[in-house]
């Protein structure tokens, strides 16, 4: 395969996979961190790398709406977003993915305000796992750009036809550089089938868009619904592995496993953070330890075999989560905790919080993490969330000791809940 190597940050990966892609509509709304995705795409239209319909519109709700609009039309779209302007979009989601528009858009990951914060968290795409769109998370900018290409041939596929996000980590990965292979644009065309939605707009083949339903038939169409998502695993799969044959890469499905076949401890990550746990892991490996890595890539649809299989051998997991649902626990570790509970109820399950409004997640807390899976098979800690690196004087409350309590807090994390 013809490629060039390119120094680029993750937004200029997506840019440049949307140009590889050739998307017939664009709707740009600038907000940080994605901004660059959509400047980098309005100079490839001015500069003509880029032959695509480009409209500035006014606010991220407008975007999504115009994409729905041309999406109605049977062309291939695309947008960008992220925190508050993702959550302002929030109305349309459900729109989109109920009319079955195969929309792709990115989503830079940040905090939600208050207080406001430009770094990066997963609280703004998690909160929105129940507005029927499938859900990717990347680890860096070279698969920032493969599951970009990959996600409109996704969305787009007859028995899909759901929209698709694609979520990078605010500044860790969208402004960071590194070295992308970028292919020619004339392979990624021949490999990526041209929009054939069946549903489009037909003027000789008039059809009834956008309507309202009764009781006694709103259920079948959210079945519907569920069920092209469920059924998107299979056109994940076969998507990656044709990618795969034709570009070189892969990156291991809806969820991928580094070490686990015979690992006793688990720790499970989205986004960035993988590269920095897959170091310790290694590490830890050197040193004895049975430690190993589960990458979810997908949050919706769900991995659950994939973890089920991957933890067979596993006493104890961490769930590091960049998310917390106030009054409950992360997020990602609710849906891990779903999925084992089927099968795998003997296993000692802890959540961590960490991450959030873009705190860095240095390797010794990682390690620290691995500790105390270690450690807990014999304490059977019977509360299940911690707070990692918390920078606040912990209470008598929270432990049984105020010798232990400030050993939590020494070590970085605080037992929560």
């Amino acid at each position: 395969m013809k490629a060039i190597r390119k120094f680029i940050s993750g937004d200029d990966a997506v840019a440049e996979a949307v140009r590889l892609a050739s998307p017939d509509f664009i709707a740009a709304y600038p907000i940080t961190p994605q901004t660059v995705v959509v400047e980098r795409l309005s100079e490839m239209v001015e500069d003509g790398s880029l032959v695509s319909e480009f409209m500035h519109v006014e606010s991220e709700h407008s975007a999504l709406s115009a994409c729905m609009g041309a999406s109605a039309m049977g062309v291939r779209t695309f947008t960008a977003t992220s925190s508050q302007g993702l959550l302002y979009m929030a109305e349309c989601l459900p729109y989109a993915s109920g009319g079955r528009f195969p929309i792709v858009m990115m989503n830079g990951n940040r905090s939600v305000a208050l207080p406001w914060s430009i770094y990066g968290d997963h609280r703004d795409s998690l909160s929105q796992l129940d507005s029927g769109w499938i859900q990717i998370y990347v680890e860096d900018a070279q698969e920032s750009l493969d599951m970009t290409i990959q996600a409109f041939a996704i969305a787009e596929n007859a028995e899909v036809l759901t929209p698709v996000m694609i979520n990078l980590d605010g500044f860790l990965l969208t402004h960071t550089y590194e070295l992308v292979e970028i292919p020619e644009k004339d392979i990624v065309g021949s490999w990526l089938a041209p929009v054939d939605n069946p549903y489009a707009m037909n003027f000789d083949n008039p059809r009834n868009m956008g309507f309202s339903s009764q009781p006694s038939d709103n259920t079948e169409f959210k079945y519907q619904q569920h069920k092209a998502v469920e059924d998107s695993r299979k056109i994940i799969l076969e998507t990656e592995k044709s990618f795969e044959q034709i570009f070189g890469r892969s990156y291991g499905g809806l969820a991928a496993g580094f070490m686990c076949d015979d690992a006793e401890f688990i720790i499970i990550t989205l986004g960035s953070v993988t590269g920095t746990c897959r170091t310790v892991v290694r590490e830890l490996r050197k040193e004895g330890i049975k430690a190993g890595l589960i990458k979810i890539r997908f949050m919706r649809p769900f991995p659950t075999d994939e973890i089920i299989g991957l933890t067979t051998n596993a006493k104890a997991i961490a769930v590091l989560d960049r998310d917390i649902s106030f009054g409950y626990e992360g997020t990602v570790f609710t849906n891990v905790n779903s999925a084992l509970a089927r099968t795998h109820n003997d296993i000692l399950k802890m959540n961590y919080i960490a991450g959030l409004g873009g705190r860095d997640i240095p390797k010794e807390s990682i390690r620290e993490i691995f500790k105390e899976l270690e450690e807990g098979l014999t304490t059977r800690p019977d509360k299940a969330v911690k707070f990692l690196n918390l920078n606040v004087e912990t209470d008598e409350k929270y432990s049984d000791s105020e010798d232990n309590s400030t050993q939590h807090h020494r070590e970085g994390v605080l037992l929560w809940s």
